[in-house]
């Protein structure tokens, strides 16, 4: 963060220059405790057009026109600053993250005068608010031509040309990296920028300075969630077999590294489902769920989800007859629901790498590494379930965003166990 005195001797400067492709100035007048201008549809302009360019400076409490340090009053500070966070959560889509900080800086006479500094980071999402897509040119804002909103959705991976795991996310800093997570990637006397970059975990943003990926992000840090706000497992449990709030009888978000997704969500599971026990004559245990498929399904939702879709997060619930696991994005390239068990395709090609490479799998699964990488989870996940329920799982895709997998229980009524157990 940048020291207040710093942040008031840059402002001085600046509006003594006047505003650019960086800085943007504006007066706020207030009625009661509302703000009467500048109009909020306006800023979020503003706001979205830095995000979309190269990102910028929003000072409230400065006239544009005539460079005149304004100010606002103490008491009106917090409803501005409400104000701010209103506009770039609720009039911004997908949301804006940004940051306030509340100085004071002379006006011509001498008198030190409050203003509100917005700074807003280039985004690694394409951002519409209320009169459309803009970007930053100049000093000015400037509605987006189709031909350039199509290429910065390319740009940004949103139509999946280029590698959205690889993407630079701008907020994510070097200093966001937890200790104990980076250290199962450094190997040998290499520095470990140069290591991290050869992963793709971190690169280069414009200006030279390091920002985690993707990948980075979802490996790196302790709570992905922060830098990308779906980047988590919701997991339900109702006790009957709809979803309804009534029948819930445990929740939990799972929003540490992807490889704590994976062992949070599998361990709901586990706490979740039921055992049930016949006897034949000695006692036969009957879990709902094969748990080396549920395994096998958690690990390729948080792998293959696609991480490009703001505010979609993977959705694990738990039935009395069933399990579903929805999963952001539809089929990848020229997948299909049909050549699923035939052919693998991955979408997050350095993320499946690393979680290959790097992380050893939960016992359960009897395999080396988290991810093997064969193409035959979901030859897995089909086989095993039918076994135990004797009913093969579904899959689905929904409107081309989502892709649902239905696994249904086994139960003492119906299972293969018992078979088995008689064929023994």
């Amino acid at each position: 963060m940048i020291a207040t005195t710093d942040l008031v001797r840059e402002l001085i400067y600046q509006i003594r220059l006047g505003e650019d492709s960086a800085y943007e100035f504006k007066s706020i007048s207030l009625k009661g405790n509302k703000v009467e201008t500048p109009h909020r549809d306006s800023v979020a302009d503003e706001l979205a057009a830095f995000a979309n360019a190269r990102g910028g400076i929003l000072v409230l409490g400065v006239a544009d026109k005539t460079r005149e340090v304004e100010g606002i009053a103490l008491a009106d500070l917090d409803n501005v600053d409400q104000w701010l966070t209103n506009i770039a959560t609720q009039a911004i889509d997908p949301a804006l993250p940004i940051e306030t900080r509340l100085v004071e800086i002379p006006n011509r006479q001498g008198e030190a005068k409050p203003v509100v500094w917005v700074r807003v980071d280039k985004s690694v999402f394409v951002h519409r608010s209320p009169h459309g897509y803009f970007h930053r040119v100049g000093s000015s804002k400037r509605e987006m031509s189709p031909e350039l909103l199509a290429r910065m959705f390319q740009q940004r991976s949103m139509v999946r040309l280029i590698r959205f795991d690889e993407q630079l996310v701008p907020q994510a800093t070097r200093d966001a990296i937890g200790p104990e997570l980076k250290a199962r990637f450094l190997r040998g006397d290499l520095p470990e920028q140069t290591q991290l970059k050869k992963l793709y975990l971190i690169g280069d943003d414009e200006s030279g300075s390091p920002r985690l990926t993707v990948s980075g992000v979802l490996l790196l840090t302790p709570r992905p969630a922060d830098f990308l706000s779906s980047a988590y497992v919701q997991c339900v449990a109702y006790s009957g077999t709809e979803r309804n709030a009534e029948y819930q009888v445990d929740a939990q978000d799972c929003d540490g590294p992807v490889d704590d997704q994976i062992r949070l969500a599998f361990n709901f599971v586990k706490r979740n489902m039921r055992v049930e026990a016949v006897k034949r004559p000695g006692r036969i245990d009957i879990p709902q769920y094969d748990l080396a498929a549920v395994f096998e399904a958690i690990v390729n939702a948080v792998a293959h989800r696609d991480y490009a879709l703001h505010g979609a997060r993977i959705r694990l619930h738990l039935f009395a007859d069933r399990l579903e696991l929805s999963n952001p994005g539809g089929l990848p390239n020229s997948l299909t629901i049909d050549s699923m068990e035939a052919n693998s395709i991955t979408r997050n090609e350095t993320l499946v790498n690393l979680l290959s490479r790097y992380y050893p799998a939960d016992p359960i699964s009897k395999r080396q590494n988290l991810i093997e990488r064969r193409g035959e989870g979901v030859p897995t996940i089909l086989a095993a379930s039918e076994r135990l329920s004797l009913r093969r799982p579904l899959y689905e895709q929904i409107d081309h965003t989502e892709l649902k997998l239905t696994i249904y229980a086994a139960s003492r009524e119906k299972n293969g166990l018992i078979a088995q157990f008689a064929e023994e």
